[in-house]
Formats: structure tokens, C-alpha cells, sequence
């Protein structure tokens, strides 16, 4: 009997310790924050993206949980023009010598076959902080067939007013606010 009992803990000891959170380190070499614009009230739409993030993801399948913490370098920005990327540098933008970073702080929610479907979180962007909900598009873990690490990736989408961050530029000219996210973002198994 004290070894059936004894046996029994040492399973449910296992089982707990497998289902901790488990923390993945954000791959900066697979991870594009991008994002699209209006330009003149509709005369195009322009897209752009930041080369430099980082950051954590803690996931709890079992527990259909977790967290994401991201923090995105503002000077990294990059339309693929200099002088675009210039001019969004600035004050009249993002004025990245007084708000270096931009953060998305947020949790894991409305998980579906042990996926999540969204992330609830605050964002801030210029020195403002607002609520913003991600749709998860997709989500997948497994293990990097070259690496042998374990890996999650997520396609993610959302969006924003930029005036609400105090970013109006070009308001008087009719351009729009709203601004769409496309992120795509791939992480490490810290362990």
C-alpha cells in the first residue's frame, strides 16, 4: 500500500512539474512588427515594419494561460526609404529621442485546443498607454527541426487610432488614423 501511495505522489509530482508555464525568449530574427497606414485620405497606403524587438512569451497550455511582454525599439522603424524612415523618426511622429521604445504588455486569452485566439493587453506607443487586443490568427509550438529547440510562432492582428497615442500628423490633410497591425513573431524555450 506505501508503495502504491508512494508511487501515486511521485506521478502527480511528475505531472505537476511538467505542467508549469514554460518561458520562450522572443527571436528577434523571426519576429516583424509590421504595420500599414493611410497616406493622403486614401491616395495609398503605406506599410512598414520594426527591425528591432524583444521579449518574453510564458505559456501554460494545460492551463490555458499565459502572458506576452514585447518591447519594440521605435528608431528601428523601416518603410524601405530613408527619408520616410527619417521623417517617422521625428517629432512629428514617433519622436524616437524621446520615446525610444514602444511596449505591448498583455494575456493570453480565449485559448481553443490549447491555442490561444487572442491576447488582451496595453500598449504603449509615444508615451501613451491603451488597451489593444491582438487576434491570434494562428499559433503553433513545436520543435526547430535544425536547432532541436522548442519553438512558438504566432501570426497576430489588431488595430489602432494613432491620434489616441499623440500621433496626428497629417490630419490636416486628410489622412486617417487607423492603423493595422500584422505581426509575425516566433520564440525560444528559455530552458
Amino acid at each position: 500500500m506505501k508503495i502504491a501511495l508512494s508511487a501515486a505522489l511521485l506521478t502527480l509530482a511528475a505531472g505537476t512539474a511538467l505542467a508549469d508555464p514554460v518561458t520562450y525568449q522572443i527571436d528577434p530574427s523571426h519576429t516583424y512588427p509590421s504595420f500599414e497606414a493611410d497616406h493622403m485620405g486614401g491616395l495609398s497606403v503605406w506599410r512598414g515594419k520594426f527591425d528591432t524587438s524583444a521579449g518574453t512569451i510564458v505559456y501554460d497550455k494545460d492551463k490555458g494561460a499565459g502572458t506576452v511582454d514585447v518591447t519594440i525599439q521605435t528608431a528601428s522603424i523601416n518603410f524601405g526609404m530613408a527619408k520616410l524612415d527619417e521623417h517617422a523618426s521625428s517629432a512629428d511622429l514617433f519622436d524616437v529621442a524621446k520615446y525610444p521604445t514602444a511596449t505591448y504588455k498583455g494575456t493570453l486569452v480565449n485559448f481553443k485546443n490549447g491555442a490561444p485566439t487572442q491576447v488582451q493587453g496595453q500598449f504603449t506607443l509615444h508615451g501613451v498607454t491603451h488597451p489593444l487586443t491582438l487576434t491570434i490568427n494562428s499559433f503553433k509550438c513545436m520543435p526547430n527541426p535544425m536547432t532541436k529547440k522548442e519553438v512558438c510562432g504566432a501570426d497576430a492582428s489588431g488595430s489602432f487610432q494613432r491620434n489616441d497615442y499623440g500621433m496626428s500628423f497629417g490630419d490636416k490633410y486628410g489622412f486617417k488614423m487607423d492603423v493595422k497591425l500584422q505581426i509575425q513573431i516566433e520564440a525560444i524555450r528559455a530552458d
